[in-house]
């Protein structure tokens, strides 16, 4: 089951960034972003009452009234990995995203995974931000002409650029 992360979450987000990455830099992220007031939403993957995955939302800052997000981080358990829940957590996601008024989302990932969800670097383009430029770069229009025109958009602090 997909559903929105409650704080009772919190400490098993943790631990599955930590499994899924193999350091705490993510789960760190994760929580710098809650404390900084950055966060869009986050879902988790329950199975059994247990969390098993997690996926990230943050509001990016841009020159635009259009609202664009940040995907980053998603993390399944590794005993979990190829089995489907990061790509129902993504899929959820951007359901959701499109719910919460987003125009735009826009990840710096693995270059093979996030392309067969619809992110794709010639989408980012036009985007000027830290990571630009990069093959791992790309971006999602949730709505249609939302990366048309350029755009400068800016990463919460505690993206650390």
């Amino acid at each position: 089951m997909i559903r929105h992360a409650k704080p009772a979450d919190h400490a098993a987000i943790r631990e599955v960034n930590i499994a899924a990455f193999g350091k705490p830099d993510e789960a760190d992220l994760v929580e710098r972003l809650r404390a900084d007031g950055d966060k869009v939403f986050e879902l988790v993957a329950d199975e059994d009452g247990v969390v098993v995955g997690h996926i990230f939302y943050s509001r990016l800052w841009a020159d635009s009234v259009n609202m664009y997000a940040a995907l980053a981080p998603m993390a399944v358990r590794p005993d979990l990995q190829r089995s489907g829940v990061g790509s129902r957590l993504v899929k959820a996601s951007l359901d959701t995203a499109r719910e919460f008024g987003t125009h735009a989302v826009i990840v710096l990932g693995h270059p093979t995974y996030y392309p067969k969800f619809g992110f794709t670097p010639e989408a980012a383009a036009k985007v000027k931000a830290p990571y630009s430029g990069s093959p791992a770069f790309m971006a999602l229009e949730i709505e249609d002409g939302a990366l048309a025109e350029p755009v400068l958009v800016a990463y919460p602090d505690a993206f650390g650029n």
